[in-house]
């Protein structure tokens, strides 16, 4: 069903309702499963109400609803292990920087039929602020009242559990709730003419309704656990002090090679930031526990615990920090010279590169942190490369009980470089069609548009979509021509390709002391054809580089019979081969009026 308020609404609504039966009564193989489906979609248009709107997109299905319905195996949403509905409305206060939002959330994970409720969520939300700004300023701006600040508080209650057992959860027990409030305080002032110095604050506060204290049973051995329920809060705070600048340079190539490239010009961004923060987890805060005990082999073992350890919104870390980090951005542009009116113009050569490290002086050890660094290269028009890795820079060793270990000696010390590639990766899509591989020649059209005599009338017919009306085409409306007259055989259709790889650790090579790198790949792409009017082919699949081979695909063919449609899908590979076709009446009045033809769940992997 779908509905419609103009100039308010829309949406549409769609429930199924499936009862599979398989082997007969008293028999071992009989089994009844019951499952069903609801799909919502609304939206809400934006003139109707600045101030609320309400969206809704629900994907609600019962675990083994793909897995019994047939027709599912020809869907795309057939290969989706996670599904999710969201339910989200927003008010914002006229004339106010407030705003409240309300969102309930379902994940559901078919594989295990694992269910992740949040319900109720709410948002309040108040958009940046100068407190101290002047509401009438004379003179100067004074350097307080550059501070400027925001809030946001979120309320939030979920459970996870199987969905058999979902209904069953003890709502004070077993479902988690808590509140986390966020004020992040900043300022931004000139330093030196050039350089730009940004002190930042942000504060957090966490409210719970329980903690857990746990202590050592001696008599079993074991930690025992102990929840307590009230009202709990817990908050921190980090400030960091940044200060950056530009630093351009020029460089004008020489006259040997060529005048076409006028200039090259690199921008350099240094940022040096300190941030530090206290030892949340000391006595004075109250947010850990500790407690001590003898393992087996008689060795005094003192444990420190957070009592908020499951809780929403986690608990501050253990430890003081006091970190210097430093990060280059770069960016490398050439001016060249043109035909056009203009004369010139830019290329960018390196749109960003980033390299960033920092040190932390108040950890014990593993003080340098991993390098960052990033790639943007602005390859053609509509594409562009992005690549971000992670460089190690520490050494490995084995532990007493024959693990691998990350050691406090850095692979400079040891001889081996500055760092080991240890993550990247990158992802794209393109779509192929019709006008990728054609050349254009606007100027020539633009020419044989203007060369067009006009009609008795006075005016000038439209034929700019390519089609001209033919004298003896004997009434057939398939037909279609170009601006010269001939007939227009060109067929549409469409190429997705959509790719990604990433590199990162993989086992561990006990000889050498180093992770063997991985490579992992995923490439899906699928298609479309229409060779006439009326006749659709379509396809998509995906490739599994580990077993090299084909791991799913889903094939279908449309036409369209004026008064009926009729289409046949088939999954070729994989274990759910299987087709089904169907024809049917257009018209919503007569949809009862089709004929289906499917395979079974017992032959369909051998239809052919």
């Amino acid at each position: 069903s779908s509905y419609i308020k103009r100039y308010k609404y829309s949406g549409s609504f769609h429930m199924s309702y499936l009862n599979s039966v398989y082997g007969e009564k008293g028999s071992p193989d009989y089994s009844k499963q019951t499952n069903f489906q609801v799909l919502w979609s609304h939206t809400q248009d934006a003139k109707f109400n600045p101030n609320l709107s309400m969206s809704a997109s629900v994907n609600f299905t019962t675990s083994g609803y793909s897995r019994n319905d047939v027709n599912s195996y020809y869907s795309p949403s057939f290969t989706e292990n996670t599904k999710s509905s969201t339910v989200n409305m927003t008010y914002r206060i006229p004339n106010s920087k407030w705003s409240f939002s309300t969102t309930a959330n379902i994940t559901q994970r078919t594989s295990d039929s694992t269910m992740a409720v949040s319900f109720p969520n709410l948002t309040v939300s108040m958009s940046q602020v100068y407190p101290f700004k002047r509401k009438r300023s004379s003179g100067r701006e004074r350097w307080y009242e550059k501070i400027k600040l925001s809030y946001s508080g979120v309320f939030q209650n979920s459970l996870t559990a199987k969905q058999d057992v979902f209904f069953k959860k003890s709502l004070i027990k077993d479902w988690r709730n808590g509140m986390k409030h966020n004020i992040p305080v900043s300022a931004t002032f000139s330093l030196f003419k050039y350089i730009n110095l940004t002190p930042y604050i942000n504060l957090n506060d966490r409210m719970y309704t329980n903690k857990v204290r746990r202590q050592w049973d001696p008599n079993a051995s074991m930690e025992v656990c102990d929840t307590t329920y009230g009202f709990y809060n817990v908050w921190d705070f980090t400030a960091s002090l940044s200060l950056d600048t530009k630093i351009y340079g020029f460089f004008q190539p020489m006259k040997f090679l060529g005048d076409k490239v006028k200039m090259i010009r690199h921008v350099l961004t240094p940022t040096v930031s300190f941030s530090g923060n206290p030892d949340f987890s000391s006595p004075f805060f109250g947010y850990y526990g500790n407690y001590q005990y003898y393992n087996t082999n008689g060795e005094l073992v003192k444990k420190k615990y957070s009592y908020f350890a499951n809780s929403l919104y986690g608990t501050p870390s253990i430890g003081k920090s006091g970190t210097v980090s430093v990060q280059f951005a770069n960016n490398l542009e050439m001016k060249v010279k043109t035909n056009d009116s203009i004369g010139e113009k830019k290329v960018s050569l390196i749109e960003n590169f980033t390299v960033g490290q920092s040190y932390n002086f108040a950890a014990d050890s593993m003080n340098w942190s991993n390098i960052n660094t990033s790639l943007l290269l602005r390859l053609t028009k509509n594409f562009n490369l992005n690549l971000n890795a992670t460089w190690d820079v520490y050494t490995y060793a084995l532990s007493p009980s024959g693990s691998p270990v990350r050691v406090n000696k850095t692979r400079l010390q040891a001889g081996k470089g500055l760092g080991r590639l240890s993550s990247t990766g990158t992802s794209f899509s393109y779509t192929f069609n019709n006008n990728t591989f054609k050349r254009k020649k606007k100027k020539d059209e633009e020419k044989k548009n203007d060369d067009v005599p006009p009609d008795s009338d006075g005016y000038e017919e439209d034929y700019s979509d390519g089609r001209r009306p033919s004298q003896n085409n004997g009434g057939n409306d398939d037909m279609s021509f170009s601006s010269d007259g001939y007939m227009d055989w060109s067929i549409p259709w469409s190429l997705s390709v959509n790719y990604s790889i990433n590199y990162g650790y993989g086992s561990f090579n006990y000889k050498k002391l180093e992770y063997n790198g991985r490579l992992t790949q995923n490439l899906s792409f699928s298609g479309s054809i229409q060779p006439t009017k009326n006749w659709n082919f379509g396809f998509s699949a995906s490739y599994n580089f580990d077993m090299k081979k084909i791991a799913y695909m889903n094939c279908n063919i449309s036409r369209d019979l004026h008064c009926f449609t009729m289409t046949a899908s088939f999954v070729p590979v994989g274990p759910y081969k299987s087709y089904n076709f169907h024809i049917a009446v257009k018209s919503s009045l007569l949809q009862d009026l089709k004929y289906d033809k499917r395979s079974s769940y017992s032959n369909g992997v051998t239809w052919y």
